[in-house]
């Protein structure tokens, strides 16, 4: 990864180099200013990712006269918000039966119609993102396709089949989620293989970093301080402290997901695990026509190990997954962005999915990159605010956080705000996870659950029964 010089002298990264996303969004990456000396403000956001940008727009849109400061320690949108897959989708990462167990104020669960509430909250944040989008100017490129989630072997329609009842055992019907047959799922896309597919509406493919970079752009035309290379060492009631100097403020909102580990005090609140991701070269229309994706449906499969894809506003597919290790100490470094074997394994599966990709001289890989996400114990994302210390979080997002820092940016203006509403009320709505086991069980313990959810695939090949071996894991996995 390529170093530059900012105006100030200090080095930084080539930010163009770390994804497709970052060398299609149009932007030069020049950083803004820094924090310089000691700084009072009323809201101090650590990290100007979505959920920290989130947090400032719908502050600042319902409060002007509030003081925000928004302290990063790259550029806006360095981390996963700028280099994820570019799903905008109403996934949550606990299960309805989670949602619902997770308790009130009152110590009483929250039951069936809290857990409703929270789906219905991630169903309107996809439609959210797309209307703040548009209001503010931002060309995220967004297109509202749905998730065809395919069904490609008897095991994983068996899935397929039992997703789309535990759905309707919720109350959700057809407009929420459908099963497809095999006819059904190829008028979404036609991969190898199909036998059925799952198919929801709720879900938007975008440009991540167009997303963020624009976002960051709306705040500071509403007064917001947007300080990047300002990292945060240590964060306690009141007061963010940095190389640069200290920022007092009366709320501070941690918004540092996979890098949360890194702040002191928080080294088993969440877990940083890659994602990687590749990019093809910009795909002729003939080849369209054998996939796809006319509508820039986001796609999937029923598979243990998860992948996920998206046609881009250029013709591009994108085609991400699982199956980076873990590194101990939750270490997170620019040399563990890129792992040849595992996008060689990307690229395997794409081809394996659209034998089109491989004929001839085959697809070209254009970019192929990888980030953090942040993982907590119990693999529910939570929000909230301590009112007696004055610190906010939000995180945890599983690699489902497009949609859900929207509502973590609109849940933590109404907590900072002291107001009571439907978004205060939900269920992760102050949800503390376990902390995670020390080390080396935490690497030890997340590295072989890895190993196991690979092996469940092999397994289902070899039998075309579901897996034994996932069903003994699932407790361990979220």
């Amino acid at each position: 990864m390529g170093c530059a010089l900012n105006p100030a002298g200090s080095p930084t990264e080539d930010y163009r180099a770390l994804s497709l996303w970052h060398a299609t969004a149009g932007e030069d990456w020049t950083p803004r200013a820094p924090l310089a000396g000691d700084l009072d403000v009323d809201v101090a956001v650590v990290g100007a990712g979505l959920t920290g940008l989130w947090t400032a727009h719908y502050l600042a849109e319902a409060d002007p006269a509030l003081r925000i400061a928004v302290l990063e320690a790259e550029v806006a949108g360095y981390g996963a918000s700028g280099r994820n897959g570019g799903w905008c989708s109403a996934l949550f990462p606990a299960s309805s039966e989670t949602l619902a167990a997770l308790p009130r104020a009152d110590g009483h669960p929250h039951g069936r119609a809290g857990a409703l509430a929270q789906h219905a909250a991630m169903r309107g944040s996809v439609a959210e993102v797309a209307r703040a989008a548009a209001a503010e100017g931002i060309d995220a490129q967004l297109a509202r396709g749905g998730t065809i989630d395919l069904a490609r072997s008897p095991a994983q329609l068996v899935r397929a089949r039992a997703e789309v009842a535990h759905a309707r055992a919720w109350g959700r019907g057809e407009d929420d989620l459908r099963l497809l047959d095999r006819a059904g799922a190829e008028e979404h896309v036609r991969a190898e293989g199909t036998l059925g597919a799952t198919y929801t509406p709720d879900c938007a493919a975008l440009h991540p970093a167009r997303l963020v970079r624009g976002l960051a752009r709306a705040v500071e035309r509403r007064g917001v301080r947007v300080l990047e290379q300002t990292p945060v060492t240590a964060v306690t009631p009141g007061r963010c402290e940095t190389p640069r100097g200290v920022v007092r403020a009366g709320v501070v909102v941690r918004a540092t997901e996979g890098w949360t580990a890194h702040l002191p005090g928080h080294e088993r609140d969440v877990v940083p695990v890659y994602s990687l991701v590749i990019a093809t070269e910009p795909l002729p229309e003939e080849v369209w026509a054998e996939i796809g994706l006319a509508r820039r449906e986001t796609f999937t499969d029923h598979r243990h190990l998860i992948v996920y894809g998206q046609r881009t506003a250029d013709g591009r597919l994108v085609f991400g997954g699982r199956g980076a290790p873990y590194h101990l100490g939750s270490a997170i470094r620019p040399d563990h962005d890129r792992d040849p074997r595992v996008h060689a394994r990307l690229l395997a599966t794409l081809r394996e999915m659209f034998p089109v990709l491989a004929r001839g001289r085959g697809v070209r890989v254009t970019h192929a990159w990888g980030g953090a996400l942040g993982i907590p114990r119990d693999w529910c994302a939570s929000v909230g605010l301590d009112r007696d210390t004055g610190l906010a979080w939000a995180g945890g997002y599983v690699g489902d956080g497009v949609a859900t820092t929207n509502l973590a940016g609109r849940t933590l203006r109404d907590l900072v705000l002291g107001r009571d509403t439907d978004l205060t009320a939900l269920p992760w709505v102050g949800h503390r996870s376990p902390r995670w086991e020390p080390e080396p069980l935490r690497w030890l313990g997340i590295n072989a659950g890895l190993r196991a959810t690979t092996a469940a695939d092999v397994e289902e090949r070899w039998t075309g029964r579901p897996s034994l071996l996932a069903r003994a894991v699932a407790p361990l996995l979220g």
